[in-house]
């Protein structure tokens, strides 16, 4: 997490490898930087619940339980917005130019395509997440 006032454009991006592997010759846990450790928080980021995450109830989002609901095009136009708002919420390091919800309803699932430039490159990366029904 960095603070909304922090300027961007230098900065090496890092989080910790949630595999915890070790580096075989420094003994350290890998990182990983930059558009590796953003798309790791995105991913997390959209797939957390209210309350789930200790001390802070506020962070991430109630796509999940939108999973649930019928397939439909609201849906979607709900899923794209409420991963904006998320986004823009809770991720200063990235800058969406577009997200775009297909729903697959025959694999009871919806394909998520993130568009989006890092504030500290200028070129466009994009990601897909799927989001599926699981209990």
């Amino acid at each position: 997490f960095v603070p909304r006032n922090t300027p961007l454009k230098n900065v090496v991006f890092r989080d910790l490898d949630l595999n915890f592997a070790v580096h075989p010759n420094s003994k350290d846990l890998i990182s990983l930087k930059d558009d590796a450790a953003v798309k790791r928080a995105l991913r997390n980021l959209l797939l957390y619940d209210h309350y789930e995450k200790p001390f802070h109830p506020e962070f991430g989002s109630n796509i999940r339980r939108t999973l649930f609901e019928n397939f439909s095009s609201q849906t979607a136009i709900f899923l794209r917005s409420e991963i904006e708002q998320v986004i823009a919420n809770y991720e200063p390091r990235v800058e969406v130019s577009s997200v775009d919800v297909i729903s697959r309803e025959d694999e009871n699932r919806y394909e998520v395509t993130l568009k989006y430039f890092l504030v500290n490159s200028p070129s466009e990366r994009i990601t897909q997440i799927f989001l599926e029904r699981l209990r």
